[in-house]
């Protein structure tokens, strides 16, 4: 790692605030973690002029080096570009928080051509970028350019992996909230698999913006 991007890393950690951020992330390593909130980070990432040869440095050593990185992508104005330093990136995602993080403004301005990225990811097989693809797909593609064939992407998607399967929950709770009508359908139709259809559901009847009347109906659609 940089040696002077490195000092400026450390300068920010915080122990305790470390020892509470590796609880929520068990594949993480507790050793690879420095402790940085993200404000601070994201602030530090608008602020490094000259970061090329850092992106280039993969894999990195530390969580916070990975979310520095993602931080950087979402700089990228060039949408071409910006789709080559995420695959360049995505094979050393390894965990839910990096993977999550990552939304570059410059993806929404194409989103036909993103689109065949976002299938592309889901069907690589690697268990964040299947997850990234989702994740674009519940945040760009709910509302103006929503297309029911998008609920069968992610529907048809197989896997036993946990952290691709919240992020289907996530998805169509999200999707419930926003084409209520539409996803509804998937749910009285059995399409998920139980796991997901139940949590689907459970993250549904959490939200505040499911009503009070779908929220019941929901429940009646339990599988046991």
């Amino acid at each position: 790692m940089n040696s002077e991007i490195e000092k400026i890393l450390f300068s920010m950690g915080e122990e305790k605030y470390r020892d509470f951020s590796t609880k929520l992330m068990p594949t993480v390593d507790k050793n690879t973690v420095i402790g940085i909130r993200t404000p601070l980070l994201r602030k530090y990432a608008k602020s490094i002029e000259n970061y090329e040869e850092f992106l280039r440095e993969l894999p990195h050593k530390y969580f916070e080096e990975n979310n520095l990185h993602a931080f950087l992508i979402e700089r990228e104005k060039d949408f071409n570009r910006c789709i080559e330093k995420l695959d360049e990136f995505l094979p050393y995602v390894d965990n839910w928080a990096t993977c999550d993080s990552m939304k570059p403004k410059v993806l929404k301005k194409e989103p036909e051509k993103l689109l065949r990225h976002i299938k592309r990811w889901i069907k690589s097989g690697n268990t964040y970028a299947v997850r990234y693809g989702i994740n674009l797909l519940m945040s760009f593609y709910l509302e103006e350019y929503f297309d029911e064939k998008h609920l069968e992407i992610v529907a048809k998607i197989k896997s036993k992996e946990y952290y691709i399967n919240m992020m289907r929950a996530w998805y169509f709770a999200t999707a419930l909230a926003k084409q209520y009508e539409k996803t509804v359908v998937l749910l009285e139709k059995n399409v998920l698999d139980e796991w997901t259809h139940n949590k689907t559901i459970q993250k549904a009847v959490e939200s505040f913006r499911i009503t009070k009347e779908q929220k019941e109906y929901l429940r009646t659609l339990k599988r046991k």
